[in-house]
């Protein structure tokens, strides 16, 4: 007898009760075989082909995908298996995905390249305005490491080329071709009150619409070979990332939000060894630069997205006093993104912005009794 006369249904032992579809049977009874492949989703049952001879004869066996799914959690499986054929000798070959990416299983990274592995705990005093300042000079030293490590990453930006169709821009510098800024030994800006006339006026163009101006300008005073300003810096690269007056270039916008964060880091790492604990000239630069760069990490603008480093610099210029930077921070414990989900926290910063005037609308949410500070995580 043959393999395929052997798979072939029979009737009961008895002959009585002929189902519906049932082939005769030509032969004694024999067991039948019910041969079922499956998986973690679905059942196939595999059954003999049909005696008309349309079916290659190499293939003995064909499969019917049972049509009911076995589990309802599972179900990201579907759109992998909707076109599946119900023949073995489907041309379509398997997803080559691992299970954990089908479930969606992979973990993020615990750690950032763009963060440094040693950043310190901050230590949070008990009340009083002297702790209060205490606790805002570890955040500025936070800031400083996660603006060395950023540079570490970054290239230096070049001098900026805006072409021979750049407008030359007048009292830029002195009459005898020297600029008047006085650099530091570690060749860091110092600002000057012609560095900070010539802001004014760059900002002045930019508000007059007149871009391509403006951008040449603060591309000018952002130069490290020139000026080397570090504010001029964050403008310009917001300049590049928007394209304000020029062409947009996320990469090199990066690259000179980089160079600003470093540079006035090391003015305020300078300031913060004087033991100023509130910081030095170069803080409200640093601050900016550091939201800026968190932003480049959430949107992916100019470098591949990172939500560890992104949530790390929201909160790092949250809590060095920008209003924004503590909405996005507490965006990132909300939704967690970046870190664990975490309301507590979220509602805390939520309240922090709503107290220094940037307040969003719908989030009553937190003012809620168990997210008052004391409460405990709940």
């Amino acid at each position: 007898m043959g393999l395929r006369d052997k798979f072939r249904k029979k009737h009961d032992s008895d002959g009585e009760g002929d189902e519906v579809g049932a082939r005769p049977s030509n032969s004694n009874p024999n067991p039948e075989f019910t041969f079922i492949r499956t998986d973690t989703h679905s059942a196939e049952v595999i059954r003999p082909p049909s005696a008309d001879g349309q079916r290659d004869p190499g293939q003995f066996l064909s499969a019917d995908l049972d049509p009911k799914p076995q589990r309802r959690s599972l179900d990201v499986f579907r759109s992998n298996r909707s076109s599946r054929s119900t023949s073995v000798s489907s041309n379509k070959s398997p997803s080559t995905k691992r299970l954990s990416q089908r479930l969606h299983l992979s973990r993020s990274p615990s750690s950032s390249e763009n963060v440094p592995q040693d950043l310190p705990d901050i230590v949070v005093p008990v009340g009083g305005e002297a702790d209060k300042e205490g606790t805002e000079s570890q955040w500025e030293k936070r800031a400083t490491m996660l603006a060395r490590e950023n540079e570490k990453n970054r290239s230096r930006p070049g001098t900026p080329v805006h072409g021979s169709a750049a407008p030359m821009i007048p009292q830029l510098l002195l009459g005898d071709g020297t600029s008047d800024n006085t650099p530091d030994p570690k060749g860091k800006a110092v600002s000057s009150k012609k560095i900070d006339d010539d802001i004014q006026e760059a900002i002045r163009l930019h508000e007059a619409g007149e871009l391509v101006e403006s951008t040449a300008l603060f591309g000018r005073l952002a130069d490290p070979k020139g000026a080397n300003n570090p504010l001029s810096q964050v403008l310009y690269g917001l300049a590049l990332r928007h394209g304000w007056g020029c062409t947009p270039n996320t990469a090199k916008a990066v690259t000179y939000l980089s160079a600003a964060a470093s540079n006035a880091a090391d003015i305020e790492h300078l300031a913060l060894q004087a033991g100023l604990k509130k910081g030095g000239a170069a803080k409200g630069e640093l601050v900016l630069a550091i939201f800026e760069l968190a932003n480049c990490f959430r949107q992916g603008w100019g470098i591949p997205k990172d939500p560890i480093a992104a949530k790390q610099y929201y909160e790092t210029a949250a809590n060095l006093g920008d209003t924004d930077a503590m909405n996005e921070v507490a965006w990132c414990y909300f939704e967690g993104f970046g870190t664990k989900k975490d309301k507590f926290a979220a509602a805390k910063y939520y309240r922090l912005a709503e107290k220094n005037g940037n307040k969003i609308i719908g989030n009553s949410w937190i003012w809620k009794d168990k997210y008052e500070p004391g409460n405990g995580k709940k």
